[in-house]
């Protein structure tokens, strides 16, 4: 079958590999729709810390924003999921540990990543994947909606993090996809929700999509009781707990390039709660349900889709035209 692989650092190509093979415990999935991640771009360009701490190394396949029709099943796996359309976790834990025991699979020492770490990703024509993995679409969340589950449950988990809800103001500072998926799931659960960006230019879609949104200095004063870092700023995580009412709460999903500091003292004096986000494990099946129902339209993020030849340059930032964050792959197209 076709793949993409990257080689080294900004080398990659579509190659011949061999198809995956329905062994005990997976399934072999057509892939339908991939999207492409800032994870993806930092594993082309050799800057994603895996690389420096041997977790993740070349030859490697990406892809681990996707969705897919079962086509085969391994002994022991059961066969309804046969022709089914499907998502899948990221994380893979080893499920002999505790914290895997204890349902924390996504921080498990010894956990592959799709596409990522250890385990072949799906910008592919077909992908093998744990049935332990997989969460089932129903008929009205199409191929986009099904590739932005795995960002959307990033998001989701991150909205959950801030706790908020109808009366709360949630600032986001960030306008990329995570932060745009953020803002959708927190107006969603009735949140006052403002978004920050960089440059004006950023602001449109935010705008589009009926939020408000501004660059520093014209940020509003108002009493955030949560604010999400969805940026890869090294001084944003500061700047977010600067800007939260004391007793609020601070997510961090975005990761910085360089390490960033925050004053503990702040946080402790501001009385602040401080909530990571690695993974959207504990958000897919929300994500889903969200989508399907409607409450969260998240295909508007999506600039362009194109085929498997394209990925490469994609990856190198070559984008075809569109307002959206994200690019969608469909292998199925070359």
């Amino acid at each position: 079958m076709r793949a993409l692989v990257i080689t080294g650092p900004k080398t990659a190509e579509v190659q011949d590999v061999e198809p995956p093979e329905a062994t005990p415990g997976h399934v072999v999935v057509d892939v339908e729709r991939v999207g492409v991640c800032g994870t993806d771009m930092e594993l082309f360009a050799g800057d994603m810390s895996y690389l420096d701490s041997g977790q993740s190394g070349y030859p490697l396949r990406p892809g681990h924003e996707w969705c897919g029709r079962v086509r085969a099943v391994g002994d022991g796996v059961d066969p309804r999921w046969l022709g089914r359309r499907v998502t899948g976790d990221t994380m893979l834990g080893c499920g002999r540990c505790e914290r895997c025991r204890r349902g924390r699979g996504h921080v498990c020492d010894d956990r592959s990543e799709i596409g990522i770490r250890n385990f072949p990703g799906a910008l592919a024509e077909s992908l093998a994947v744990p049935e332990t993995a997989l969460h089932a679409l129903p008929d009205a969340v199409d191929a986009t909606l099904g590739a932005l589950v795995e960002p959307g449950g990033n998001a989701l988990r991150a909205v959950r993090g801030a706790a908020t809800g109808p009366g709360d103001r949630l600032l986001v500072l960030g306008t990329g996809t995570i932060g745009l998926l953020v803002a959708l799931f927190g107006r969603a659960r009735g949140a006052e929700v403002h978004l920050m960006g960089r440059e004006e230019p950023e602001l449109r879609l935010a705008r589009s999509l009926g939020f408000e949104a501004s660059v520093l200095p014209g940020l509003p004063s108002r009493a955030w009781d949560a604010v999400v870092d969805a940026t890869n700023g090294v001084e944003v995580p500061a700047l977010a707990l600067r800007l939260v009412e004391p007793a609020g709460r601070v997510v961090y999903i975005g990761l910085s390039a360089m390490p960033s500091t925050i004053d503990t003292r702040e946080v402790a004096l501001k009385d602040v709660t401080v909530v990571g986000i690695l993974g959207a494990s504990a958000g897919l099946a929300e994500a889903i349900t969200a989508y399907a129902e409607g409450s969260v339209d998240a295909r508007p993020l999506v600039a362009a889709t194109v085929g498997l030849d394209a990925a490469a340059g994609v990856l190198a930032g070559r984008r075809p035209p569109g307002i959206g964050p994200k690019i969608h792959i469909d292998p199925r197209l070359g």
